[in-house]
């Protein structure tokens, strides 16, 4: 039964992530199907990186509860377009349009929110799935950030605070627009061995702490800390922000960059254990459709609300999370991301 409480009323989980953790939410956990009933008509919702796995389960998904208009944000045009030439024969009265959406570029994402502004006369839900995983070390020229840190955490912030206007005045009114972030629940695993630099966002260019291994999950446990602070400020009344962890996953490119041995251990181990593309899509949709008020500023897991990484409940998460919120609005002075969130 889903929790009454809210991610930051619960307490952190505290048993260990493998194998106690793992084996519940793989193997002890029945998916929940998204309710038949739900009908997306006359809806206009966004999901990004959906020219593959889980993110074009979810827009097939949406899709198949009638949505009336979709856009799919890629970062290959062809690849998109070749993703929604089946969607467009399955679902003929949909509305499905494919934008570029560069997540390492900072420009690419203010284009692709300016053109929702522009273009839209209505936007309801928006998916934020685009993300890289396991990736060598590597500093995105244009940002001068890591490329992990920069995909996973930056410019998926950014993208959010900047769609939030778009959520909030072109949903029908009394109805809130719908955030929804993909997590992961490795974030639980996190080294974070940088993190009591200050200050923190440049600590992650330095390639003597990077660990490929570690990266992703440091990443996404950042996006979990921005996440506390971002609900803090948003009104749920405005839009509806959460995060959804759908599982350990087959069937997507995350692990394409490791070596081919360890590649051949993961379809192994993914083989036994793992979701489906088709399964992790109904935690998003649940999460961004299914799912109430009672989610905003909550962490979706197994269908439910579930807590934050423990990290986020000690004194000294609560200090990390103040310092990376602080640089992260700096960060951001050139979109007016502070003005943006003033005015939710």
């Amino acid at each position: 039964m889903t929790s009454t409480k809210s991610s930051k009323e619960l307490p952190p989980n505290l048993e260990p992530f493998f194998p106690n953790q793992f084996i519940k939410n793989q193997f002890r956990t029945k998916a929940h199907p998204t309710p038949k009933t739900t009908n997306l008509n006359g809806q206009v919702a966004i999901v990004t990186g959906s020219n593959t796995g889980l993110g074009l389960a979810c827009a097939g998904q949406l899709l198949s509860h009638k949505l009336s208009h979709l856009i799919m944000a890629v970062r290959s045009l062809d690849k998109g377009e070749h993703a929604a030439a089946p969607l467009r024969t399955k679902y003929p009265s949909a509305k499905i349009d494919v934008w570029q959406l560069d997540m390492t570029s900072y420009s690419s994402v203010q284009a692709f929110a300016a053109r929702v502004e522009k273009d839209l006369t209505r936007l309801d839900v928006a998916v934020l799935n685009a993300g890289i995983g396991f990736q060598p070390f590597k500093i995105v020229v244009s940002t001068g950030h890591e490329q992990t840190v920069q995909v996973n955490y930056l410019s998926t912030i950014l993208l959010g605070i900047l769609l939030l206007p778009s959520l909030s005045t072109k949903s029908p009114v009394g109805t809130p627009g719908r955030l929804t972030i993909s997590t992961a629940m490795l974030s639980a695993t996190a080294k974070f061995p940088n993190k009591n630099a200050d200050p923190l966002l440049p600590s992650f260019n330095d390639e003597s702490i990077f660990d490929m291994s570690d990266m992703y999950a440091t990443s996404k446990l950042l996006g979990q800390l921005a996440l506390w602070k971002l609900s803090d400020v948003v009104s749920a009344d405005r839009v509806v922000i959460n995060m959804v962890e759908p599982g350990f996953i087959k069937g997507t490119d995350l692990h394409r960059e490791r070596p081919g041995g360890v590649k051949v251990l993961l379809g192994l181990f993914k083989a036994a254990s793992a979701r489906s593309v088709e399964v992790g899509a109904t935690a998003y949709v649940d999460a961004a459709v299914v799912k109430g008020p009672e989610s905003h500023g909550c962490i979706l897991g197994n269908w439910e609300i579930e807590p934050y990484a423990p990290f986020e409940y000690t004194p000294e998460g609560k200090t990390v999370m103040d310092r990376l919120w602080k640089e992260t609005l700096v960060e951001f002075q050139f979109a007016n991301a502070e003005q943006i969130l003033a005015s939710l």
